[in-house]
């Protein structure tokens, strides 16, 4: 009894350190039919239940110089927690796609580049809140200028 009581323990204590965050992949990796034409899929991690979460996002856009800002399509896939993002936005300019998410009382933000080639793992940002204005602003413009070289 002692050791059933020690374990469930020991699950609760990770359970609960457990950071709420996303991560990201290729369509592929969601195994799901539906998720075939999009951009890419997230997954919503440290959720106890990642059907409880909510999640929102805009694609937002240097076209030209312009500020553009483009709601996102996001369709929650077979497993829950999982969902795929369809490109919204056009093929023109620079995109940054800011997520944002809630599950309980924890919160989680990311800032995906998309590049001509598709979004961008490595200068993804993830944060355990929504991303602020003034980094939504510089991922802009590092991928903007990053373009021009």
């Amino acid at each position: 009894m002692w050791r059933l009581g020690l374990v469930t323990s020991a699950v609760a204590a990770l359970a609960a350190g457990q950071t709420f965050t996303f991560t990201i992949g290729s369509p592929v990796a969601s195994q799901d039919g539906r998720s075939k034409l999009a951009a890419f899929v997230f997954r919503t991690e440290g959720c106890a239940d990642p059907s409880k979460a909510t999640v929102d996002g805009t694609a937002e856009g240097l076209i030209q110089g312009t500020r553009k800002s483009v709601a996102l399509k996001t369709v929650a896939l077979s497993t829950p927690g999982v969902y795929a993002v369809y490109p919204t936005w056009g093929a023109d300019g620079d995109w940054v796609v800011n997520l944002h998410g809630t599950c309980a009382a924890a919160s989680a933000g990311a800032l995906i580049p998309i590049g001509p080639g598709g979004f961008n793992r490595g200068s993804s940002k993830f944060f355990p809140r929504p991303a602020t204005a003034q980094e939504l602003d510089a991922a802009l413009q590092t991928l903007s200028q990053g373009r021009r070289k």
